[in-house]
């Protein structure tokens, strides 16, 4: 039991840190600046639980992604690691993430789907970290990513719709300072994978 609460936490964390919702408020709020409250509603409804249906996809069938293209766990892990250290390093410098760039769009629901979801709320960065947890999780492991990636989701619908207000009540740049704090703990995260995926490597 302590081993599975370990295993929740672990995931919350990494979840969190790579898809964290005070990161993502500045860009739903520029996407959406021409809605209305009702639209910007249900557009937070559409993004959030589209990016867990994809996200779900790759949990619960990565392993058979990994059977099927004959990927390696060290060689899966170095290379996530690596792009999960970019995102983050990228973030400290207070730059816009790779996983988060978007072109400028005219605004319409559909940017629930993309870019909204994707990449933004189901990227690179977040499947990598949810294939990551797979590589050795048993059924019990994969429910609880489920739940915790729901948490995740969760948590960014009630920022987007509260975006707004949480701008007005801590401002912009304690949101930038949070930000690089999660870019910090993401690159440390990269960095743990890729040394992982090497003693991995030289284990087998």
């Amino acid at each position: 039991m302590e081993n599975i609460g370990l295993y929740a936490i672990a995931a919350f964390t990494g979840f969190i840190a790579i898809n964290n919702p005070f990161g993502n408020i500045p860009i739903f709020l520029g996407l959406t600046k021409h809605a209305d409250r009702s639209t910007k509603r249900n557009i937070s409804k559409k993004a959030t639980f589209t990016a867990f249906v994809i996200v779900a996809g790759f949990i619960i069938l990565g392993k058979y992604i990994f059977d099927i293209f004959g990927l390696t766990i060290p060689a899966f892990k170095i290379t996530g690691g690596i792009l999960v250290f970019f995102v983050g390093f990228e973030m400290i410098r207070a730059q816009q993430s790779s996983i988060d760039n978007q072109s400028e769009v005219n605004f319409n629901e559909g940017i629930s789907v993309s870019p909204l979801a994707i990449p933004i709320l189901a990227g690179p960065g977040t499947i990598v970290t949810a294939m990551n947890f797979t590589t050795s999780a048993g059924y019990m492991e994969l429910v609880i990513l489920l739940v915790m990636f729901a948490v995740v989701m969760w948590l960014n619908h009630l920022a987007f719709i509260s975006s707004e207000y949480l701008v007005r009540y801590i401002g912009e740049n304690k949101i930038v300072v949070i930000e690089k704090i999660m870019g910090l703990i993401i690159a440390i995260i990269g960095a743990n994978m890729v040394i992982e995926g090497i003693h991995i490597a030289f284990l087998q």
